[in-house]
């Protein structure tokens, strides 16, 4: 287990060249299906993976929260990823995975850990409507490996959002006021969670603030490439059409590191500001956001700071 984990603090180095590596694992055997999908999350939030500890029970839970876990000092909820999952197993969960996302910690029972494996964010494609729908939209992306094996990234966001409300609640946008600008504001948002997409809206909506919207880099490139072409036909800037780029980092086909520097280094953009948004808020990461010439680097699921960072900019 610990030689498992080892290098994971080590991975950052990763981040900026369009790649990522994942830590995959199973939720164990489908009692309906006989399977065992291979699932996978980003190695950049796992802290911790070890054989379940006791968990304490509590009342008034959420049917996919076991209870809590007590690591060193602190009280940390454990979901029941099968059970949230609505996948009816053979196996009883036999590993705890401690993930951090954006300074939020939680354990993840999984029934077992494979191994990690090195993925280009261009080989990660978004799932399928079918897988989709299959998987209630747990599912971010996907990606074939080596051996043929195809791996669900796992969207963990939705996960936390929906077992533990982290994200929905109205008191999150409370004191984000309408902006006092003299022409429309618009934003190009990127970012591959149905969770966090919404969640800005509401941020730029609370602001009267317009937005485009992209499920990754690559998409969010392609819009910003027609809009610029758009711009140049009616002999406009591309800064009419669009005043603001928000990108998240970690996304299929083109991560957020590559987007701001081909943003950065095409002088049609020369005069758009970017802001990076992302669960990875460590300083290596921030560091890694200003040497792509990211304008700014703000946490997710923190709309006051968004919407302070983005008023900021207007001004």
């Amino acid at each position: 287990m610990s030689s498992l984990m080892q290098s994971v603090d080590q991975r950052t180095r990763l981040a900026g060249t369009n790649r990522l590596e994942v830590l995959l694992f199973s939720l164990g055997e489908d009692r309906d299906t006989n399977r065992n999908e291979l699932f996978g999350i980003n190695v950049f939030k796992v802290r911790e993976v070890m054989h379940v500890p006791d968990i304490t029970h509590a009342p008034d839970m959420p049917e996919s929260v076991e209870g809590m876990v007590s690591l060193r000092g602190s009280m940390v909820p454990v979901v029941n990823l099968a059970k949230f999952c609505g996948v009816q197993t053979k196996d009883k969960p036999g590993i705890l995975m401690i993930t951090e996302y954006n300074k939020h910690v939680q354990g993840f029972l999984v029934y077992s850990v494979d191994t990690i494996e090195r993925l280009n964010w261009e080989e990660v494609k978004a799932p399928p409507p079918m897988l989709v729908n299959q998987l209630g939209g747990l599912v971010t992306a996907v990606a074939e490996l080596e051996d043929h094996r195809l791996v669900m990234i796992m969207d963990v966001e939705k996960v936390l959002s929906e077992s533990a409300g982290l994200y929905d609640s109205e008191e999150l946008f409370e004191g984000i006021h309408r902006q006092d600008v003299s022409k429309e504001i618009t934003v190009l948002f990127a970012d591959d969670s149905s969770v966090a997409r919404d969640q800005i809206v509401r941020t730029l909506d609370h602001m009267g603030v317009r937005h485009i919207s992209a499920t990754n880099g690559a998409e969010a490139w392609d819009k910003l490439n027609e809009l610029a072409e758009r711009a140049e036909a009616t002999g406009k800037s591309i800064s009419d059409e669009v005043q603001f780029i928000l990108t998240d980092v970690e996304m299929p086909e083109m991560d957020g590191y590559v987007l701001t520097r081909m943003v950065k280094q095409d002088a049609r953009f020369e005069n758009i500001p970017v802001i990076m948004h992302s669960s990875l808020t460590s300083d290596a990461n921030q560091a890694l956001g200003e040497g792509v010439g990211a304008d700014a680097y703000v946490p997710k699921f923190e709309p006051k700071e968004l919407a302070q960072t983005l008023g900021k900019l207007i001004t």
